[in-house]
């Protein structure tokens, strides 16, 4: 059986998630994962980067720095799986993203991580730069991961919401019947505003289970007016990133209400991810929530999307078998199984493109 590298990592920014995995059917059997937290300085140049705050020389650096990064995670997992570089098929490698935006004369998505480093220093087959080619056939180049999700969770006998909270969050809306469309897109920040803030506020790169929020109080007009930003109302396909909800965004928003406590600005971020999912969720009951990302591991975002949505049942993608933490780098696993295969890896219902897309860039080892 074929098993494949998935590399992921997201706006949060905090680190490489790698997962070795093979496919049959509709399951995932994730045979050995690894996680490689970035350095400090290197976070520190990429968020830097990311603000437009970077040289194209730095940029240049930072790509092939994260791209040994990104193989020196790949040769981790493999090492924890105990099998050799030459059982794996490819590795699917989504990069670090630098810079996202889809609108505008000529939309543009940057994902830094070098394949070709990647495939050199590894040995192996890799496939990246998946987003730009969906986005050339008119899409937004994201959310990708429903692709995954409607090959790996779909139901016919129940209706599915596969929730990601990453540093964006985004929703796939799978429908048991199958003549429906799947539907999906960013809901807004999810982990990216409370890191951002936590990180300029208390030095830390995150709020651990939501300790510093429990601490503050929702500020209701604060949280009133970031819900006014016109993102929120906006119709899919959309995605967003960093580019447009980031630390500047929250001192605009804060610099409006003067005088409020920082654990407070803390708990009204947390809130905002809350209700800006709530608030775009399709209306209907007994709805089941399949929850994944770096957002679940935080017990008070959890409790509070529960409140809000007292008419669904939230519960993980553990449930359907795939460890919360590790459904994007599976998905880019598979994404690169795709690529191989010559078959499509975007849903064009949920981009925007003109079709199905081949996805991604293949570097031979």
């Amino acid at each position: 059986m074929d098993t494949w590298i998935g590399l992921m990592s997201g706006t949060s920014m905090d680190g490489i998630d790698a997962v070795l995995v093979s496919f049959q059917g509709q399951s995932a059997r994730i045979h050995a994962s690894h996680t490689a937290p970035y350095p400090d300085q290197i976070r520190h140049r990429l968020l830097a980067a990311s603000q437009n705050q970077a040289t194209p020389d730095e940029i240049g650096e930072l790509d092939t720095l994260a791209g040994t990064l990104f193989a020196q995670a790949a040769t981790e997992v493999i090492r924890h799986s105990g099998l050799c570089a030459s059982a794996i098929r490819a590795i699917g490698s989504h990069g670090q993203t630098l810079r996202h935006q889809p609108l505008g004369a000529a939309p543009f998505t940057i994902q830094i991580g070098n394949p070709s480093v990647i495939s050199e220093a590894t040995g192996i087959t890799t496939v990246g730069d998946f987003r730009r080619r969906d986005m050339a056939a008119g899409g937004q180049g994201a959310p990708l991961v429903p692709a995954f999700h409607k090959a790996f969770f779909s139901s016919d006998t129940e209706d599915r919401c596969i929730l990601n909270l990453g540093g964006i969050a985004n929703i796939t809306w799978i429908p048991a019947d199958r003549g429906s469309p799947v539907t999906g897109f960013d809901t807004g920040p999810a982990n990216a505003l409370m890191d951002a803030w936590c990180l300029a506020q208390t030095g830390l790169p995150f709020d651990s289970d939501g300790h510093w929020a429990r601490e503050g109080k929702v500020n209701q007009e604060l949280l009133s007016d970031m819900l006014s930003d016109a993102y929120f109302s906006r119709t899919p396909p959309k995605s967003t990133g960093k580019e447009r909800f980031n630390l500047d965004w929250v001192k605009t928003q804060v610099s409006r209400h003067p005088d409020i406590p920082a654990e407070d600005i803390q708990r009204t971020l947390l809130q905002l991810t809350v209700e800006s999912v709530a608030n775009q969720l399709p209306e209907a009951r007994d709805l089941r929530i399949y929850v994944c990302g770096g957002g679940a591991r935080n017990s008070l975002l959890m409790a509070e999307l529960e409140k809000a949505l007292p008419e669904s049942r939230l519960t993980l993608t553990s449930d359907l078998g795939l460890d919360p933490q590790m459904v994007e780098p599976v998905a880019f696993a598979w994404l690169a199984k795709q690529a191989l295969e010559g078959l499509p890896g975007n849903l064009p219902e949920v981009t925007g493109a003109s079709g199905p897309r081949i996805l991604g860039a293949i570097y031979p080892a």
